[in-house]
């Protein structure tokens, strides 16, 4: 009984996932590939057109019908894919469901095109004009259409009228910001090929060239009507896209409008047979494959566009060229953000702040170049251009910081070597100025030739203020420690005479000197006036020239050469008596009691 439940639940699950994943079979039929939201002012695409797009992975081209509400768009796509009513797009009077969104025929006409084999896809839109429809639903619907084509059919029945100059002006508007814009090999997209297309009762009098051109010839505007002035200004664009649009007129096929669908081409009007024929061809003619940032689109590809598109057309409240121009150029938008950021990167941190200054704008005009250079759009560009520069305003914020950052850093590492080393020069076993004033020196120049950067000022302050400090604190420990020395040296010197060397002019002039430092200079030189007497500058030369120069520290080396010393003095004592005798010592200190060395005489 468990067993049979497993398997039922088992079968249901499997029922549902073979449903859910099956795909299309039957590719010869229409499908929606964009559907209006419920409130039928938005737009959403739709699975199965995506599906039958997707698949294709040759160059793809779009001829895209417009025009207003039951103006006979459906029929027309049919007759040019030679379909009846039956098999192809659903014709208004005849079906309950009418065109909503974006239709595109499943199968699509594989044609040559300079070489490049071609998958050319028919769509068709949804009329503008009808019923319980706002007009910016209509806007995205002629936006999208004309995005996506390559060839863009504006079916008219019998004239030209003003409303219908007026919807071209997003088509001018992607010309003006696309349309001749090639940089090498970056091209964002041709704007589709216009093709006017009237259909009438009769084709006597104006030629449809003349109609074209008296429509799209400047109206009158003496009271400064503003909507005529923006009317004007889209036909002188459209004057300007002359290259890139075309007219062409089609006869009526037959005058039961309502039985065309049951009518073969052998009831229909002839000159309607030979027109379409000729429409055929022209259509043929001006078929390009779908070009998109310098390559061209397959079927996943070209679904990719579509999905950007829509993003784009979706975001205000009413489409604009401008949300087009901001997806084209985000990517060229990243580069150039990605080479100032490089260029910011391999700036050796820190520096002087003038240094970054230029750096910065080296990097911003490198950037700002390259965009000029791949930027789509000629208007609209401005805003993509705009945010380039405030997020390279922002990378350069965090460079400022991270250069602060890095100068205080290093400015205190100086700064605190300096004072480690005035800390070590104050210890000095044996003072002495000129080397305080050669280590000072030597720390204040590694500071200004090390430090730099925005912290260097406030640093300089510190160190100067720490420097000043410590050469005041040496000067005054400095003259009292020499006397305590020189008082230890003249001790130490009677030692020596006395005892080591046996010298008595050594003695006695170390107890001159002992005598002169702690007597004389007690009772007739102050304190204060005995580091300004000559006789203690003299003093302190000598001291300085034997203690420290640059050949000789005898901070560093007194220890060593006084070890040296003891030893040569305890070598010459052993060794030389042996020897020599005593006659190598002084004959001061040589008393013998026996008297004289002589050999007495008889």
């Amino acid at each position: 009984m468990e067993i049979s439940y497993w398997i039922f639940v088992f079968s249901i699950l499997l029922f549902f996932l073979v449903s859910g994943s099956s795909s299309i079979d039957n590719f010869h039929q229409p499908f929606p590939i964009v559907e209006p939201d419920p409130g039928h002012t938005k737009l959403r695409l739709s699975r199965e057109g995506l599906e039958a797009i997707s698949r294709i992975t040759t160059p793809i081209s779009a001829v895209a019908v417009i025009g207003p509400y039951r103006s006979g768009k459906s029929f027309l796509l049919n007759q040019l894919l030679s379909l009846s009513c039956d098999e192809g797009f659903g014709v208004g009077h005849m079906r309950d469901t009418k065109t909503k969104g974006i239709w595109v025929w499943g199968t699509p006409l594989e044609v040559d095109i300079d070489g490049v084999r071609t998958s050319v896809f028919y769509l068709d839109t949804e009329g503008f004009e009808s019923v319980g429809k706002s007009n910016v639903y209509d806007d995205r619907i002629f936006a999208l259409a004309t995005v996506m084509s390559s060839v863009l059919i504006y079916n008219l029945p019998e004239t030209i009228r003003e409303a219908d100059i007026s919807r071209l002006s997003f088509a001018v508007e992607l010309a003006e910001e696309f349309y001749g814009r090639v940089k090498g090999q970056d091209i964002a997209f041709e704007p589709a090929k216009l093709l006017w297309l009237i259909q009438r009762d009769f084709l006597q009098g104006k030629s449809v060239k003349e109609m074209v051109d008296e429509a799209l010839r400047h109206v009158p505007n003496s009271d400064g009507d503003k909507n005529i002035d923006q009317v004007n200004q889209i036909r002188d664009s459209l004057a300007v896209m002359g290259d890139n649009s075309t007219a062409f007129s089609l006869p009526q096929p037959h005058l039961m409008r309502t039985k065309l669908c049951d009518l073969k081409d052998d009831d229909l009007d002839p000159m309607y047979v030979k027109k379409r024929g000729q429409l055929k061809e022209l259509v043929a003619s001006i078929i390009r494959p779908k070009i998109v940032q310098g390559k061209y689109l397959n079927g996943k590809e070209f679904v990719s566009f579509l999905e950007q598109i829509l993003d784009a057309l979706n975001k205000g409240e009413i489409p604009s060229t401008g949300s087009l121009v901001e997806v084209f150029n985000k990517g060229i938008l990243e580069r150039c953000l990605k080479l100032y950021s490089e260029r910011m990167g391999k700036l050796r941190l820190p520096m002087p702040e003038k240094s970054l200054q230029d750096a910065h704008e080296r990097s911003r005009e490198e950037a700002m170049k390259a965009f000029e250079e791949q930027h789509f759009g000629r208007h609209h560009a401005k805003k993509s251009a705009d945010q380039l520069d405030e997020e390279m305003k922002e990378v350069f914020k965090n460079v400022i910081m991270t250069n602060e950052y890095q100068s205080t850093r290093l400015c205190e590492a100086l700064y605190t070597k300096c004072e480690d080393r005035m800390d070590q020069l104050q210890v000095l076993r044996l003072p002495t100025m000129a080397k305080f004033d050669a280590g000072l020196q030597q720390c204040n120049q590694s500071f200004e030739q090390e430090c730099v950067g925005p912290s260097k000022a406030n640093y300089e302050q510190r160190i100067m203020k720490m420097l000043g400090k410590s050469r005041s604190l040496f000067i005054k420990e400095y003259n009292q420690r020499l006397f305590n020395w020189l008082v230890a040296f003249s001790l130490v010197m009677v030692v020596v005479g006395r005892f080591i060397i046996k010298f008595i002019l050594v003695e006695m002039a170390a107890w001159i000197l002992f005598i002169f430092l702690e007597t004389y200079t007690r009772m007739f030189w102050s304190a204060e006036s005995l580091y300004y007497n000559p006789v203690w500058h003299f003093i302190v030369s000598a001291w300085e020239t034997i203690v420290y120069s640059p050949i000789l520290d005898l901070d560093r080396w007194a220890i060593p050469i006084a070890c040296m010393a003891a030893l040569g003095i305890l070598y010459c004592r052993c060794y030389g008596r042996r020897k020599h005798g005593s006659q190598w010592l002084l004959p001061l200190y040589n008393h013998q009691k026996g008297g004289s060395n002589r050999p007495r005489s008889d």
